[in-house]
């Protein structure tokens, strides 16, 4: 599923190719310039005025002109030749060797279908510890730390059941909301997921 793909609507809008390269260039072109132009400024003639000294200065500067003109000359053609070009256009007006097809989005549904339903079971239990608990606020941090604390699995085929023993946390007032989680989750019966075991919840050595 995760290497799925399927094609774009043709409505939908995408940034031109060719404005993107365009853009592309003018940058690079504009930050060529800008070191040429700051280089330009540290040539200074510190040597004698004398023609075997400033003869090359001279020269260095020339080419170094020359270069920052041929640039500027660049930047604008490439603007204007931007300013010219669509910035977006739909799929289908793109060229075919541009054309593309996207991931497709039945992963990312499913996992958000995954992670709506654990979002409302923990909130039906986090409504069920709030009135165990001096600090409503608590809730989500107790069960968080329910989630990742150790626990043992004992399965016993002959009574038809899998024992979940969970460890006393450090803080041990959550003892009683851990006990009356425990109390509910076994009310419900629920049997392990391809077995016909029946899940037990129980807090440490009860």
């Amino acid at each position: 599923m995760d290497y799925c793909i399927e094609p774009v609507s043709e409505s939908v809008k995408v940034v031109n190719p060719e404005y993107r390269r365009l853009d592309s260039q003018i940058r690079s072109s504009q930050g060529k310039l800008n070191r040429l132009l700051a280089r330009f400024a540290t040539l200074t003639l510190d040597a004698p005025i004398e023609p075997d000294k400033v003869e090359p200065f001279l020269q260095k500067k020339t080419i170094c002109q020359e270069e920052i003109e041929a640039f500027q000359v660049q930047i604008k053609t490439l603007k204007e030749k931007r300013k010219q070009t669509p910035h977006y256009l739909k799929v289908k007006d793109l060229p075919e060797e541009e054309q593309f097809q996207q991931l497709s989005t039945k992963s990312k549904h499913f996992i958000d279908t995954i992670k709506m339903i654990a979002y409302r079971a923990e909130t039906a239990m986090a409504n069920l510890l709030r009135e165990t608990l001096s600090r409503p606020d608590e809730v989500r941090s107790l069960l968080r730390a329910i989630y990742s604390s150790e626990a043992d699995l004992i399965p016993d085929h002959e009574q038809g059941t899998l024992t979940v023993k969970l460890h006393h946390l450090a803080n041990r007032s959550y003892d009683v909301a851990i006990q009356k989680l425990c109390d509910e989750l076994n009310s419900t019966e629920t049997k392990f997921p391809r077995t016909n075991l029946r899940m037990i919840f129980k807090l440490g050595s009860k």
